[in-house]
């Protein structure tokens, strides 16, 4: 049973640097063609896709490890943890994003964010508009942009975990 844990442990900080990298050069990527700033949803859509495989991945490759069985505990602990360890990269790799690679970012994503006010409701008043600006700007600090990280990191990992983990879930004979 020790070497179950052990075995766990090791898939999780395994598959979550894995998870992590791949985001990261994913993100790096957009970063290179300038497209970090505008989240469109097909970057949304292949970054889930990376989830999704990754977790799956991890989870299968401890089946096979553990004699061909996966309990579905296992497998959220599993798809959690590599999320989790993802997550914290990922807000690494954000949090030098904001502060050495490019300053700009969180003022151009407001910039953005605005422009798509203004073009989807042209007769906002200009006080609506300050209040809704004000709104974001609270929500894009780098503490509540790791807050939010790691919100979403664990909860698109749990839905991912729980999934995949009932699919690959094979229990012990008693």
């Amino acid at each position: 049973m020790e070497d179950q844990k052990s075995t766990i442990k090791s898939t999780i900080l395994q598959y979550g640097i894995l998870l992590g990298v791949i985001s990261v050069t994913f993100n790096l990527m957009l970063y290179f063609l300038d497209m970090h700033y505008t989240q469109e949803r097909s970057v949304g859509i292949i970054s889930f896709i990376i989830l999704i495989a990754v977790v799956s991945l991890a989870q299968y490759n401890f089946r096979k490890e553990n004699e061909g069985f996966l309990s579905l505990s296992e497998g959220l602990k599993i798809g959690l943890g590599a999320s989790l360890i993802a997550g914290l990269i990922g807000i690494a790799y954000q949090f030098i994003l904001v502060t050495i690679i490019d300053p700009d970012t969180i003022s151009k994503i407001l910039e953005i964010g605005q422009n798509k006010i203004l073009d989807s409701n042209p007769e906002m008043s200009q006080e609506q508009l300050d209040q809704i600006m004000s709104m974001q700007r609270k929500f894009t600090t780098p503490g509540m942009m790791a807050a939010f990280g790691i919100i979403f990191s664990l909860f698109f990992g749990f839905i991912v975990s729980l999934i995949s983990g009932l699919i690959l879930k094979r229990s012990r004979p008693e």
